[in-house]
């Protein structure tokens, strides 16, 4: 069964990247939801068995993880998928964005290999296409399970357009797709080159978690209960 320890909901959230976990604990705070203590995956000091992600779809993508480590942990989990869609592209690079220079295999590349040679290969697929024509943008999806029970998802998204060389890439507070990504409504500066806070506040996975926060303050009740 979930835990509930003195009151406070244990959720454990299915990543390894401490950042993510300080940045949705933030986010919960501020939308002051009590209550709730976040733990990661290390911290619960047991192996994992990772899960497959064979979703065509964040939603399907988010839903695999939270599921497979609900179970494994009998705890709440949530799990998110994310990436970039670009219209152009008929969505793409969305569920394989990390990969996609690769068609979604993973090759064992460094973070910033990846990144270089994915941003390269969307670049050459939008040659040729107007500034106007490139409207794109992150998409977050978010999903909470207790053991077999997917309980809710969230979807939050980032929109702006890939810029056109030479004027992008540039900044250096980004990974991932943010140098080629002009951010909307004023198209003047990549998601590299917003200060972390704001960007923190814009983005896809503050709205996705902003949205999930509201669903767990009017439901908290039902997990102190059970």
């Amino acid at each position: 069964m979930w835990r509930v320890r003195s009151g406070v909901i244990e959720i454990v959230i299915a990543t390894g990247n401490p950042h993510k976990l300080e940045e949705i604990a933030a986010i919960f705070a501020g939308e002051g939801l009590a209550g709730v203590q976040l733990r990661s995956l290390a911290e619960l000091g047991k192996a994992f068995t990772e899960p497959c992600e064979t979703g065509s779809t964040f939603e399907a993508n988010a839903s695999i993880k939270a599921l497979s480590y609900a179970q494994q942990t009998g705890m709440l989990c949530l799990a998110d998928d994310s990436g970039l869609e670009v219209d152009a592209l008929g969505g793409k690079p969305g569920v394989i964005s990390s990969h996609y220079a690769t068609d979604g295999a993973e090759t064992g590349a460094s973070r910033a290999q990846r990144d270089a040679a994915n941003n390269a290969r969307l670049l050459r697929e939008l040659v040729g296409v107007a500034p106007d024509k490139r409207s794109a943008r992150f998409v977050c999806v978010m999903a909470l399970a207790r053991g077999g029970s997917l309980l809710h998802t969230s979807r939050g998204a980032f929109d702006g357009r890939i810029g056109v060389p030479p004027a992008v890439p540039r900044g250096g507070n980004g990974f991932g797709y943010d140098p080629l990504f002009l951010v909307a409504p004023g198209f003047a500066r990549t998601g590299a080159e917003l200060p972390p806070e704001e960007k923190n506040a814009k983005s896809h996975r503050a709205h996705a978690a902003r949205q999930m926060a509201a669903w767990l303050r009017e439901n908290a009740m039902q997990f102190k209960q059970a």
